[in-house]
């Protein structure tokens, strides 16, 4: 069996941008950031357990496509509430649903476990919608992995958007995670 197209193939390649790439990059734009290095986390439980008293909301990242075939980076607080049966609604899509790791690398360049903000860094051709959750931009600094689950990058909320918009990324801002959803989304 050829595993060259699996996520599992891809295993030992080379990411499309370096964590060091995207720190230069950050920079480069004016950003400035804290990295801390820290074994690889896979879930919001385990960064809970490891990250000590690490300031700022730490956050989690959904990677999810629709019916229609739109995919989205669904960024929000670690404990927000996202039910995908109702988020179609908010956000203005089709059905949502969990993208596959194969969708994931081709087109955020990241795998499993370490889905950020940052990977839009890697889609180039704009072809994933990010949402970020409104309570979120509230917290000083933001807590992201760089493209690799081993490390948290620390970012201030101002600094996530303009970090998007640079890259043609116009987040919707929208209100949810914490009460049933009822609101429209905003463009930031």
């Amino acid at each position: 069996m050829d595993t060259r197209d699996t996520p599992e193939g891809r295993a030992e390649e080379p990411l499309p941008t370096s964590p060091e790439q995207l720190l230069e990059h950050l920079a480069a734009l004016g950003i400035r950031t804290v990295t801390h290095r820290h074994p690889p986390l896979h879930t919001v439980e385990e960064s809970k357990a490891l990250r000590g008293a690490l300031p700022g909301g730490h956050c989690k990242n959904l990677f999810l496509k629709d019916k229609k075939e739109q995919h989205w980076l669904v960024v929000a607080l670690e404990d927000a509430r996202v039910e995908l049966n109702r988020f179609d609604k908010v956000i203005g899509s089709a059905r949502l649903s969990f993208a596959s790791a194969d969708r994931l690398w081709r087109h955020l360049g990241v795998r499993p476990g370490s889905v950020t903000p940052f990977a839009v860094v890697n889609d180039r051709e704009r072809r994933v919608r990010v949402v970020l959750q409104e309570q979120m931009l509230a917290h000083d600094p933001l807590n992201y992995h760089p493209l690799l689950n081993d490390r948290t990058t620390a970012i201030a909320a101002a600094d996530l958007l303009r970090f998007l918009r640079a890259g043609g990324h116009e987040p919707l801002i929208v209100p949810f995670g914490e009460d049933p959803p009822d609101s429209q989304p905003t463009l930031a």
